[in-house]
């Protein structure tokens, strides 16, 4: 048995000190190891403090004295579940966060009206040809307000075998 599995007895065998609990093979390692025979000396100690500890006596009133206190309790009115708002913190919490989701309720179509800032990208100054993507992204760009109302490309029936035309 190694160090660690002696560790284990050793609780039981500081317990029933006095009581032949152990076997001959824990005895001889506890015999052979000073660390084992030293942690079990430390909690045949610790069990002796123990077992001359007295729990202290309660006051001859303190019956008397928890159950007056558990009528009183009973007798006291049930607060409400918003008994929390009467707390001036709490109260103050709540209206902040009433009037910030007022706000950006209040804010949402503001928020929602402005207009990016328009930029444009810089140009290199080289030509770009039609019929390359640069070129095609350039044109579309261009030409955006042209095609946001040709509804006649909302009309085109969109072609079932994408694999027949890659």
């Amino acid at each position: 048995m190694n160090c660690n599995q002696i560790r284990e007895l050793l609780p039981g065998l500081a317990a029933a000190a006095g009581t032949d609990a152990s076997t001959p093979e824990v005895e001889k390692h506890i015999a052979s190891c000073d660390d084992c025979a030293a942690y079990l000396r430390d909690l045949q100690k610790t069990m002796a403090l123990l077992d001359e500890w007295q729990a202290p006596e309660p006051s001859p009133y303190f019956d008397t004295r928890l159950q007056a206190r558990l009528r009183e309790e009973m007798a006291r009115p049930h607060a409400g579940w918003l008994s929390w708002l009467r707390r001036p913190a709490w109260a103050m919490s709540l209206a902040a966060v009433i009037f910030a989701g007022a706000l950006v309720v209040a804010n949402k179509s503001y928020i929602s009206q402005t207009e990016a800032i328009a930029t444009k990208p810089p140009s290199l100054g080289l030509p770009v040809e039609p019929g390359t993507a640069v070129g095609d992204l350039q044109a579309l760009d261009r030409n955006d307000d042209l095609y946001a109302d040709f509804d006649v490309l909302d009309e085109l029936q969109v072609q079932d075998d994408v694999t027949a035309n890659p």
